[in-house]
């Protein structure tokens, strides 16, 4: 068991919530007075938590209090990747409501544009303040809570606690610099306390929280790997991209995340004008797209631009410049680079990898386990300059034999870490049985 902490609010976690009250009210000014007419991500970040406290509201009479409500929390449309196939495997177990949450514009836009008929509601999640987290439980009234990877909500976690509604966490890394073992982690080690039950991704983190006294941990696999095991056997196609892309090797550079990135895949785009590039950049907005067309010296199209009637002829670089479809879109590459790898923000490095591509990404690895493994057996390389990518890329151009051991090895490696979602699933299931 974890340690047992009271539940009266500490002095700290008092601070902590006087902090964040003070952080919304700056927020609400900003959303407030912002008049862009393409407004930044943070800008969209401040609007939803404008209306996240009334969102929340009208929710409260329409779930069906027949059936237990399971919350799912997760920062951005990344962080969804996890708990996609978490959703999908709980519908087929019991009858629930399922709400989700995201902190991020970027998963609650996706999944409000376009929809997910496994979720009964998607809501931003609220500030974390005392008054937030008890009016939010108040509404939603969850009989269990999931959040993913590293997201430790104080007030939230706190409150849950008070209640009894246990929490889970899923796809935890626990690494030795982390906020648990700094002088400040006092609070970090008491939140994490809360948890029922947490799922980690290696043997390190299980150790490293039972050095604290958590040891209700479970060293599991990545439900990504069953997310993205899912996508690739769904039958997808766009009739645009496979204009594109037929009859050609295609080299899809995914979720371009700043500058850096970008400069890179540029200059590889230009120097093999004879390759043709998909550019999916993780933000449409107008200034990213003026910056990947100003940078591509070849013939270059936005995908808003064109119809299955478009004539590619002569064009070499392809801008997706709407969001939500990259891990379908990876079914149509011969390599990848995956963008992020220059911040702290890699993002999914399995998705190119589940239809056999080679992957390259930026140095910053070591908040993802998977990238490590995915070296070491030759599937994935880090490519800090654009000379690394360049040797990387020539070294696969033109050796089918080695794209084809590649691909076998990715899909060995996805088959073994397959599995994780349904272990998930029979605690959170075992949870909700019990109750009802």
């Amino acid at each position: 068991m974890g340690l047992i902490y009271p539940t009266e609010p500490t002095p700290m976690l008092q601070i902590y919530d006087f902090g964040m009250r003070l952080g919304r009210r700056a927020l609400v000014a900003i959303a407030k007075a912002s008049r862009a007419d393409s407004p930044s991500k943070f800008i969209r970040f401040a609007k939803g938590q404008l209306k996240s406290k009334s969102s929340v509201e009208d929710v409260e009479g329409s779930l069906d209090r027949n059936r237990p409500t399971v919350w799912i929390h997760a920062a951005s449309l990344g962080e969804f990747g996890i708990a996609r196939p978490i959703i999908r495997q709980l519908r087929k177990s019991c009858d629930c409501n399922i709400v989700v949450t995201f902190f991020s514009p970027s998963g609650y836009e996706a999944l409000t544009t376009r929809g997910h008929e496994d979720i009964d509601k998607v809501l931003y999640l609220p500030f974390d303040t005392s008054e937030n987290a008890k009016q939010f439980l108040d509404a939603i009234r969850p009989d269990c809570a999931v959040f993913m990877v590293s997201e430790y909500w104080h007030t939230f976690l706190h409150e849950l606690h008070s209640r009894g509604i246990p929490a889970y966490l899923v796809s935890a890394v626990i690494r030795e610099n982390g906020p648990f073992f700094k002088w400040y982690g006092k609070l970090y080690r008491k939140s994490i306390s809360y948890f029922k039950e947490i799922f980690v991704l290696n043997d390190e983190s299980q150790q490293r929280l039972s050095s604290i006294g958590i040891d209700n941990v479970t060293v599991n696999g990545d439900p990504l790997f069953d997310n993205v095991t899912i996508v690739a056997s769904t039958p997808w196609e766009d009739k645009i991209i496979e204009k594109f892309s037929k009859g050609h090797k295609v080299f899809i550079a995914g979720s371009i995340h700043n500058d850096e990135d970008l400069k890179m895949i540029a200059a590889l785009a230009n120097k093999h004008r004879d390759t043709r590039f998909i550019i999916v950049p993780h933000e449409t907005r107008t200034s990213t797209l003026s910056q990947i067309s100003d940078a591509i010296r070849g013939k270059l199209k936005f995908y808003s631009q064109c119809t299955d009637k478009t004539s590619f002829s002569n064009t070499q670089v392809l801008v997706i410049d709407f969001v939500g479809a990259l891990a379908y879109i990876y079914r149509y590459g011969t390599w990848a680079y995956v963008g992020g790898g220059f911040t702290k923000l890699l993002h999914s490095v399995i998705e190119p990898a589940v239809y056999g591509l080679p992957v390259a990404f930026g140095p910053n690895i070591t908040r993802k386990v998977v990238t490590s493994q995915m070296i070491k057996l030759g599937i994935g390389a880090v490519t800090p300059n654009f000379d690394a990518l360049d040797k990387w890329f020539c070294d696969l151009k033109d050796n089918p034999r080695k794209l084809r051991e590649i691909a076998g090895k990715a899909a060995i490696y996805v088959a073994k870490n397959a599995g994780a979602t349904q272990r998930v699933v029979n605690k959170i299931s075992e949870e909700i049985c019990a109750k009802n």
